[in-house]
Order: structure tokens, then sequence, then C-alpha cells
């Protein structure tokens, strides 16, 4: 579906594209969720789409909130959350049930439900479990909306490291060393769990990192030194997520690439390179978005190395059937070789973002990026495809 094709009524004038940004959600990452938000509502062109915005408290509800992009932001070290944002404290948006509709209804206790009109995309900037990982695209593949971003499979495959790391190595991506704890193990013999993780570590070393295998943001992931922090990483990680995963720390410089969809394909941003932070043991969440340690834009690379990220980023991109955008992160290894760490398939929008810092050097201003995603949600029908 594409702009011209919106339904018309030959007696009005032609209406502007209608899109829903959606956003906040129930995981952890909820407020830089809003802070992206307030970013991508703050850039949309205005003159080419109407805009709603919707976002979802920590416990789930769909809420109308006020269009105010300057109270999306991170303040006094403290992200902004839907609640301080919605309109009511009670009231509800619902999405069509029905693909033949696109009509979205506004609901409160005691009142008369109000029509908001029809969407004709929505922009899910949510990041981690029930929005990025797959969930929020089926309810909009059921509700027959057009959205941006990857569809269903290969956002569960961006979310689970686990997954995602197999898929990597089916299509003959390179990647580190890693184990997994799955939940049941867990509960069933702790101790044969965490034996496991230290046998990992008897064969690659120390430290090792632990996270959660289905969350972003850096939120949950502890740099393990030794045996004596291994049980409480283990812990920090299982408050995000009951399934863990342990990789071996692999020695080089962070490299990240951005993939965004054009009418011809996906192509590949100018890299970034992410250097060591001054005041973190690594690139963790305090670093990313609260003390905003800077990236090199674009790294520092030869030729030949940048063509080389550039063409595996493309290649993760394929390899999980992702659409719309990815940015893809690597390690470029004192031996010279790129091993990608993760893909994340609906990446931060903030205004310190390396996503759509990458794409302003390569000549896509963030306006233009935000376009490009709409329209190329436009063109998509959903369903299999």
């Amino acid at each position: 579906m594409s702009t011209e094709n919106l339904p018309q009524n030959p007696e009005q004038p032609p209406r502007k594209p209608r899109v829903a940004v959606v956003f906040g959600g129930r995981s952890s990452e909820h407020g830089i969720s809003v802070v992206t938000a307030g970013a991508v509502l703050k850039a949309i062109d205005r003159t080419k789409y109407d805009v709603l915005p919707i976002g979802i408290t920590q416990d789930g509800r769909w809420a109308l909130t006020a269009d105010e992009p300057e109270r999306m932001a991170i303040v006094d070290r403290r992200p902004p959350s839907v609640d301080l944002l919605a309109e009511s404290a009670e009231g509800a948006v619902i999405l069509p049930v029905d693909p033949a509709s696109r009509e979205v209804v506004y609901s409160e206790p005691g009142s008369v439900p109000k029509a908001l009109g029809e969407v004709d995309v929505v922009f899910p900037v949510l990041h981690g479990p029930y929005g990025e990982d797959g969930t929020l695209q089926g309810l909009l593949e059921l509700s027959g909306v057009p959205y941006v971003g990857s569809g269903v499979l290969a956002s569960a495959v961006g979310q689970d490291k686990e997954y995602m790391k197999r898929v990597f190595t089916s299509f003959g991506l390179k990647v580190g060393p890693y184990v997994v704890v799955r939940p049941r193990k867990w509960e069933q013999d702790q101790a044969a769990a965490r034996k496991k993780i230290v046998d990992f570590a008897g064969e690659h070393g120390w430290p090792l990192f632990v996270k959660p295998s289905r969350a972003g943001s850096s939120i949950g992931i502890t740099k393990v030194d030794d045996l004596s922090g291994l049980d409480e990483a283990i812990a920090e990680a299982q408050r995000h997520d009951p399934k863990i995963l342990v990789e071996a720390a692999l020695r080089g410089r962070e490299i990240e690439c951005g993939v965004l969809e054009f009418e011809d394909g996906p192509r590949a941003s100018l890299p970034a390179e992410i250097p060591p932070p001054e005041a973190q043991a690594y690139y963790d969440f305090e670093a990313k978005y609260i003390d905003s340690t800077p990236g090199l834009v674009p790294a520092p690379l030869t030729p030949e190395e940048t063509a080389e990220v550039q063409r595996l980023a493309v290649d993760a991109f394929e390899a999980a059937s992702c659409e719309g955008l990815v940015r893809a992160d690597f390690f470029l290894t004192e031996d010279g070789e790129f091993v990608i760490n993760e893909i994340n398939t609906m990446p931060g929008f903030t205004p310190i973002s390396m996503y759509p810092q990458m794409w302003q050097a390569s000549g896509v201003s963030y306006p233009e990026l935000i376009d490009r995603l709409v329209q190329a949600a436009l063109r998509r029908s959903t369903g299999l495809r």
C-alpha cells in the first residue's frame, strides 16, 4: 500500500496518512521507549502525516496521550513514563479487531466510546518484550494494520539472543562463544546450571557477561570478573528474563552499522564505533542513556573494513528476514575479524541514539529517516509476504 492508494473521497481534498506512534510498554525499557517516541513526534513531518500518539502503560493499558514531545525526556537522570502523559487514568484506546476497518476507538468508564478515526500505519517504538518481540506485530497483523519494522518472526528472533545467534550461525555469520541457562533447568537443578557456567568460564576465561536473553538497552547485564560475582549477576539477569545468556568477553572494538529498507532493498549506513566509556566497565545503560557516551561517526575504519561490516549488516538483516530497519552490532577483534554480537529490530531513536546518527552521517536526515520508514510500511501489506 502506498500513500497514493489511501482511500479518498472525490468531493474532499486528499487526506494525509494517519500514523499512530505507539510507545511505552510493559518491559523494563519503558522509559527509553517514551524518549524515543518524543524524538519521533518532534521530527515527523506534520505537513505530510496526521499523528496519533498512543502510550502503553507499564501495566499494559493503551492510553491516549498528549502530543507533547518536550515532556518525553530524561530529567534528573530519570526516564519519563506513559502514566504521566496519559490524558486519563482509566481511559483506553482500542485497536480494530476487524481487518476491514482501521477505526480506532477511545473508551472511558461511564462514557460513550469515541471514534478517533482510521489509522493507516502504526509506528511501534517499543523496546523489549511485549512490543519489540513479535507480540505487538502479531496483534497488528490480526488487525490488518500496516506497521513500521520487522514482522512477527524477525521481531521474535531479534529479541531472543539465543535464537538470534543460532540463525546467524546457520547463515555463516560469526558469533562469539555463549551458553544458555533455561528457566526449567535452573528450577530443576541450580547447582548443575551454575556448574555449566563455571565450566564455560574454565574453557573461555573470565570475565563473562551475564545477561537476560530477551531484553535490550543493556538492562540487566553484568560483567562478572570472577566466581564471587556470578550468583548476583544471575539474579540480576533473571529479574528481567527467566532465561539467561552468558557470553565470553571478546577483546576488540565495538562497531555498529544501521540498515534501512529503501525502494530497491536494504542498504547499510556508514558504521560507528563505540569507544570504551570512562565511568563504566562497559557500554551499559548508564553510559548509553544517562551519561551519553559519544560514539565515533563514522567509525575510523579502513575502506575495506567499512565495506565488510556494511555487507555483514545487510547479511544479518536478510538472515533474520527483517524489514524496515535494523541496527547491527559487531566486535572487530584483534585479528581483524568482525563478530556479530546482536541486531536490534527497533533501535533507539533518542537524540543521542546511534542509529539516526549513522544515517545522518550517511546523508539521510532524521525527518527523512522517519519518512522512509513510514513509506516502507505503507508499501507492504499485512499477512504472509
